[in-house]
């Protein structure tokens, strides 16, 4: 068995000899001594999608996480060339897709106005730090290059055939297999000068062939012919990995040869520029993080949506608070509440509660009656807070395909309560659009409709926008008076 770290990125082998991580995963590389990847953007795929030109156009979504996974492999893949790693890329056939830039175009105005979204072409080869220029050419007829031959060869005798070349390469890259007429590079070979990292670009290989997968009970599973392929393949690429390292012809650089009496001077103006270069990537990652943070806290009001206990707590009061409500939670004594919050128009009490596959009952009502008669209790408190239940029901299904948020006996309740029942997918709706839109006379109708409503709350319609027409004309507003 081989002592080598293998990791496989963008595909999987049957077996336990090597590790698989998805193309959209965070994994480091530096974990490993062996790096096997294939980039696809199939991974990114999802129902938001569009067409555009001729070709896809991912959804906001998806064209942030395609981005963010081409900006970290192209990292992590110079990171452990430069470290002495071993990496092996199978070149796949060239993906273009229009991806969101994040700037927007607008013109017209009032409800005549045009939003256009700004995109641009990102490819699955943004995942190399190498520009290749690859040109979509297919083929199986190919031969090894005069360069390291001998390396590959093993390899090549075992794999070659089942191999196809998916694309032709520029002419300037260090060619190591060939189409076999008009020598057109489909493989190369970059060496790191000053380690043994190592990077093999291969024509690719179809790793999931009909046999590899089959289907138990719903469930599917390698065939011992992919079991048996995992282990030749692992076999072959630490054999090859081996070879690589007893041809490099470098020796380390000792401890004395770094010191500033052997420097040549074009050494000493790229150490300045390599020292420049390596500041600007420290502020990048700086604000990198600094957005990502920006960005996790913008979307927290999709918990609304999914959210449980405490998170669904905290995501109702910043909703609350965008509607123009001062909200937060209380805590004195041997009482504890939810949320309590208010405004001009009045002031309320609020209970949470999500279900994961069900709607919400009737037993989160005692609670809260019992909270609304502990709170009128306090001296300061001179009427009763109105009562309302926030509900998460359904939470882990597609909102649109959920059913009622409240049982019968709920809703009966609340009636005799006097209590709002508030689904807080319908708080999404309000609140999406208050985030991106200035309007304090909808915030207040969002206000009174808590304060008045006895029972399931129907909120004032979501003024729609004529960018929401045009990406969305079934914009769910079932939630809101017509």
């Amino acid at each position: 068995m081989s002592t080598k770290k293998i990791i496989t990125v963008g595909f999987a082998l049957a077996g336990d000899l090597s590790t698989s991580a998805k193309l959209r995963s965070k994994t480091s590389l530096l974990d490993w001594d062996i790096v096997l990847f294939r980039p696809r953007m199939s991974e990114f795929f999802s129902e938001e999608d569009s067409s555009y030109l001729g070709k896809l156009s991912l959804g906001e979504n998806g064209s942030f996480e395609a981005k963010e996974s081409c900006s970290h492999w192209c990292r992590e893949i110079r990171q452990a060339y430069d470290e002495g790693k071993t990496v092996v890329v199978f070149l796949p056939a060239v993906e273009e897709v229009y991806v969101h830039t994040g700037k927007r175009e607008f013109s017209g105005t009032g409800r005549n106005q045009k939003t256009t979204h700004i995109v641009e072409i990102l490819s699955n080869y943004s995942t190399l730090p190498l520009t290749l220029n690859p040109i979509t050419a297919k083929g199986a007829s190919m031969k090894l290059a005069t360069r390291d031959a001998d390396i590959l060869r093993p390899y090549w005798a075992k794999f070659g055939e089942k191999s196809t070349y998916q694309v032709v390469l520029s002419n300037d890259v260090p060619a190591i297999v060939l189409t076999r007429t008009g020598d057109k590079a489909v493989g190369a070979i970059f060496r790191n000068k000053k380690t043994q990292g190592v990077l093999l670009l291969l024509p690719d290989i179809d790793f999931y062939p009909k046999g590899f997968l089959a289907t138990t009970n719903n469930k599917q599973d390698w065939t011992p012919a992919a079991k048996q392929f995992g282990a030749e393949f692992v076999s072959c690429i630490v054999a090859l990995d081996k070879a690589l390292r007893s041809t490099a012809e470098v020796t380390p650089s000792p401890q004395w040869a770094s010191d500033a009496a052997y420097l040549l001077e074009p050494e000493r103006k790229l150490r300045a520029e390599l020292l420049d270069a390596e500041r600007a990537i420290e502020v990048a990652q700086r604000k990198r993080d600094t957005v990502s943070a920006a960005l996790a806290d913008a979307g927290e009001l999709r918990g609304l949506l999914y959210e449980n206990g405490k998170p669904l707590e905290v995501t109702i009061i910043r909703a609350l608070q965008i509607m123009g409500f001062k909200a937060e939670p209380f805590k004195e004594s041997d009482s504890e509440f939810d949320v309590v919050f208010e405004s001009n128009e009045g002031r309320l009490i609020g209970e949470a509660e999500g279900k994961d596959n069900k709607a919400i009952g009737v037993d989160k009502l005692r609670q809260l009656s019992m909270n609304v008669h502990e709170d009128l209790q306090r001296e300061e408190v001179t009427a009763p807070a109105k009562p309302v239940l926030f509900g998460n029901p359904f939470r882990l299904q597609v909102p649109t395909e959920r059913g009622e948020p409240f049982t019968e006996k709920c809703k009966s309740a609340a009636e005799i309560s006097n209590t709002a029942l508030v689904a807080t997918p319908d708080v999404f709706l309000v609140t999406q659009y208050l985030v991106r839109e200035t309007d304090p006379e909808y915030a207040r109708k969002v206000r009174m409709a808590l304060l008045s409503s006895v029972g399931l709350v129907k909120f004032p319609m979501v003024p729609l926008l004529v960018e929401d027409l045009q990406t969305d004309p079934n914009s769910p507003n079932e939630a809101c008076e017509k």
